[in-house]
């Protein structure tokens, strides 16, 4: 088989270039159809190509990469980032952590006021 003919499974790939944490998560979003090959559906077994783009949504996030090297076996993240060329959107501001304020850890008990400004901190809504 040739270079420009050489193929690597869509799951594989997507855990050797860690898109995913595991092999397994990278075959269950194959299975659930959170895995697009220039635009199909594909299961955990379809050969994926230099030059294909994949998209996959996982955590709630859509990554679209375009491949420009294959591998099969999970490599470093500095070697990762050179298998593919990253267009996926930014991710939604505010996916950060919030700010918490320093507390000791011997303060006792939040009080209502304190609890509250936490909660309004964290973006959750008032009691």
């Amino acid at each position: 088989m040739s270079a420009d003919q050489a193929t690597v499974r869509i799951d594989s790939w997507i855990w050797s270039v860690r898109l995913t944490k595991t092999r397994s998560l990278a075959a269950s979003a194959c299975r659930a159809g959170h895995v697009r090959i220039n635009g199909e559906r594909v299961k955990s077994a379809h050969p994926v190509r230099n030059g294909d783009q994949v998209r996959l949504r996982i955590a709630g996030r859509e990554r679209i990469v375009v491949v420009s090297r294959l591998v099969n076996k999970r490599v470093g993240p500095p070697v990762a980032v050179e298998c593919y060329v990253d267009h996926s959107p930014p991710p939604p501001a505010g996916t950060g952590v919030s700010p918490t304020g320093d507390r000791r850890r011997d303060a006792g008990r939040l009080t209502n006021r304190e609890r509250r400004e936490l909660d309004r901190l964290r973006g959750r809504p008032s009691r």
